[in-house]
């Protein structure tokens, strides 16, 4: 096959081979360098297929592709560490600290936090005001962290739905 003729190739199924790549792993960058990685290896063994077959047989490289990356140790980590994130867990654009940090009613959810009962009093004082670690909380206060994130988790609902109630009325 000639560059001409590999070019032409490329042309005619780039969109379709861009898709499946990224109907897979749901990340545009990741689909264009796995787009490209099909392309590569197409021309490497172009000779192998008959014409009739072609687009069969790129989606299917295209899915291999996909799919091997989806696998790889590199993936997992990284949607991991992402996924378990401390802050990620905790902290999200709705929570009570982000609003506070925002300026949005921060005299209510200041008061909110301080009226909170224990054990989600000084637990929520720590995190959500003064932005303490979980691991710090958890050491000054001499809880379990597993304790300290469920009591967070908790006081954070409460907050919540007390904001929530606020905003409505």
């Amino acid at each position: 096959m000639t560059k001409e003729q590999f070019k032409n190739l490329v042309e005619s199924y780039e969109k379709l081979v861009f898709t499946v790549c990224y109907q897979l792993v749901q990340d545009y960058q990741e689909a264009q360098n796995l787009m490209q990685d099909t392309f590569v290896s197409a021309y490497s063994h172009i000779d192998t297929v008959s014409e009739q077959n072609l687009k069969a047989w790129l989606v299917r490289i295209a899915t291999n592709k996909a799919k091997d990356f989806l696998k790889s140790a590199y993936y997992r980590k990284v949607a991991v560490s992402e996924d378990l994130s401390e802050l990620d867990v905790f902290r999200n654009e709705n929570s009570p600290e982000s609003l506070y940090i925002s300026g949005e009613s921060a005299d209510y959810i200041k008061q909110a936090i301080l009226n909170l009962k224990e054990p989600y009093h000084k637990v929520s004082i720590l995190f959500f005001l003064e932005e303490k670690s979980v691991d710090e909380i958890a050491r000054q206060l001499c809880r379990p962290k597993r304790t300290v994130e469920t009591q967070i988790y908790r006081a954070r609902l409460m907050l919540q739905n007390l904001i929530k109630e606020g905003m409505c009325q």
